[in-house]
């Protein structure tokens, strides 16, 4: 029983964080319609950028702070600069445009920090473990890392059922040509969904910094299982990419522990299986 609430918050901590990517990834594209394969990019900046800024300033929550920051502001400087083009262009030249923006990222983070493994440093008043039952352990920090993913995942909530700006991002995400009729600025609708897509997934990345190591590569990866929760849960939808990252994790966590020689295709397999119950996802936009 330990084993198993163990692996139940490492799969909850897990799609929460998760979810802060990919509902940035559906937003982009159930808004913007720009497929976006650079997501995974910012994704890593965010780890580079917490090790970064926690070098100099010695504190893990003023980084994540600042971090969030420049990464809106990056992300409304290339929505201006590059994807404010892709918007009548078809899929191909979105696709080919944002790889390039992946190698360009590559690029930059081998100039700028190199190629070897970083860590970053639990901040010390979170850097002790929770007793769980008689035998086992939970580090505080992580626990501390699912409730901030919570809050946040609450805040967006609000932002998108609760306020005028989330109404009109929903309006965009159903009826975009509805939207411009309607005397919306639709320029500063994009700028404000793709800066928020771009802040989420750094924050979810330098959050989790502590927890993981910072390495080359790690944005591929992310990007993959991301766009598997953005299929499952429907192509638009927050919500139903909240619960598609929650489905994923606890199939992948769960997988490697009982599975261990199928984990690697737990999620594919649950992704198969919902598509051909609902093909559209488990919500539409």
């Amino acid at each position: 029983m330990d084993l198993i609430l163990i692996q139940t918050l490492n799969a909850v901590q897990y799609g929460l964080l998760l979810f802060l990517v990919a509902s940035g990834l559906t937003l982009i594209f159930g808004v913007m319609g720009v497929i976006n394969l650079a997501h995974g990019s910012f994704y890593m900046m965010g780890a580079y950028v917490a090790f970064t800024l926690t070098s100099m300033t010695g504190n893990l929550l003023v980084t994540i702070v600042l971090g969030t920051i420049l990464s809106a502001l990056l992300g409304a400087v290339l929505e201006w600069a590059l994807f404010s083009r892709l918007y009548q262009r078809n899929h191909l030249q979105q696709v080919l445009l944002t790889y390039g923006l992946i190698l360009i990222f590559e690029e930059l983070r081998s100039l700028l920090v190199g190629d070897a493994v970083y860590s970053v440093k639990v901040p010390s008043w979170l850097d002790f473990s929770v007793p769980l039952g008689s035998v086992m352990t939970y580090p505080a920090y992580r626990l501390f890392m699912s409730g901030i993913c919570l809050a946040v995942a609450v805040g967006l909530y609000f932002l998108i059922q609760r306020t005028v700006i989330g109404a009109r991002i929903r309006a965009g995400a159903s009826n975009r040509a509805m939207v411009q009729i309607l005397g919306i600025n639709i320029d500063w609708l994009f700028r404000l969904v793709f800066s928020l897509g771009v802040a989420l997934a750094a924050f979810a990345r330098m959050i989790n910094a502590p927890s993981a190591m910072v390495s080359p590569g790690m944005g591929t990866q992310v990007l993959i299982v991301s766009f598997v929760v953005v299929i499952v849960g429907g192509i638009g939808s927050v919500w139903g990419a909240l619960l598609a990252s929650l489905l994923v994790a606890f199939a992948d966590t769960f997988g490697k522990v009982f599975l261990p020689d199928y984990a690697s295709i737990a999620i594919y397999v649950v992704m198969a299986a919902i598509l051909l119950w609902r093909p559209e996802g488990l919500f539409k936009s």
